[in-house]
C-alpha cells in the first residue's frame, strides 16, 4: 500500500532543505556567515579606526601654542645690561664716599684742606677742625645728601627689580639718583667759588685729587639716573 503523500516517512517533493557547511574544527563559529548589512566587518572597523587616528596626528612641524623660550644671547645681554648698571652704581658711590671723606681738596706744599678739617704734614702731621662758615657746611650738608640720595637709588633699584610690573620704568630709581648727581655738583660748585674765603689763593694752592672726584661723580650720577628712567622691567 503506498504511503500518503504527507506521511512521516517521505519529505514532500519541490522543497530542499538547506544544507550547511559541516563545521570544521579550529574554525570560528562565525566564519562562514556573512556580514550583516548595514554594519562593516570588525577587521574594516579596526582598519577604519587606526588611519583615522593616524591622519588626526599633528606634524612635528606645527606651532607650538607656547611662546618660544628665550634666547641664551638675549638672557647674556640683558644680564651684561644689569651689571653694566650696577657697576656705574657703585662706581658713582665710591666716587662720593672718596670726595667726601678724603683730606684732598686743597693741596697747598705740605698742607691739606678737605670740608672737615686742615692737616699739615711738616715734622709734625697734625689736622685741626676746618672752617664753621656758612657757605663750608652747605657744601657738606650737599655731599652727605648726595651719598644718602646714590644709597636710596640703589636700594629702591634692588627692590624694585623684583617687584616692578613687566613693562614698568624705574622713575624713583632714577630721581633719586638725579638729586645725588645735583648735590654733588652744587657742593662742588660752592667750593670753587667761596673756597677763597677759607684760604687766600696763591701759586702753590691747587685743587687736590678729592675735588676732581667729586666734579667726575656728577655726570656719573646724571648719567645713570637717566638710564633707570629710560630703563624698562623685562621677564
Amino acid at each position: 500500500m503506498p504511503a500518503p503523500p504527507g506521511g512521516l516517512g517521505e519529505q514532500p517533493r519541490g522543497r530542499a532543505l538547506p544544507k550547511h557547511p559541516p563545521h570544521r574544527a579550529g574554525a570560528p563559529s562565525g566564519a562562514g556567515r556573512a556580514p550583516a548589512v548595514g554594519r562593516a566587518p570588525p577587521a574594516a572597523l579596526g582598519a577604519g579606526t587606526h588611519t583615522h587616528t593616524h591622519t588626526n596626528t599633528p606634524p612635528s612641524s606645527t606651532a607650538s601654542p607656547f611662546p618660544p623660550p628665550v634666547l641664551p644671547q638675549t638672557a647674556a645681554k640683558m644680564l651684561l645690561l644689569l651689571l653694566g648698571i650696577i657697576v656705574l652704581h657703585v662706581t658713582v658711590l665710591v666716587l662720593l664716599f672718596v670726595s667726601t671723606i678724603v683730606s684732598q681738596w686743597l693741596v697747598n706744599g705740605g698742607q691739606t684742606a678737605d670740608l672737615w678739617q686742615n692737616c699739615s704734614s711738616g715734622a709734625i702731621f697734625q689736622c685741626l677742625t676746618s672752617s664753621t662758615n656758612e657757605w663750608l657746611q652747605s657744601v657738606q650738608a650737599m655731599m652727605i645728601l648726595s651719598i644718602i640720595f646714590s644709597v636710596l637709588s640703589l636700594f629702591l633699584f634692588f627692590c624694585q627689580l623684583f617687584t616692578l610690573t613687566k613693562g614698568g620704568r624705574f622713575y624713583i630709581t632714577g630721581i633719586f639718583q638725579i638729586l645725588a648727581g645735583l648735590c654733588v655738583m652744587s657742593g662742588a660748585a660752592i667750593f670753587t667759588v667761596r673756597h677763597t674765603d677759607w684760604h687766600q689763593a696763591s701759586e702753590n694752592t691747587s685743587y687736590g685729587f678729592a675735588y676732581i672726584l667729586a666734579w667726575l661723580a656728577f655726570p656719573l650720577a646724571l648719567a645713570s639716573g637717566i638710564v633707570y628712567v629710560i630703563l624698562r622691567k623685562r621677564e
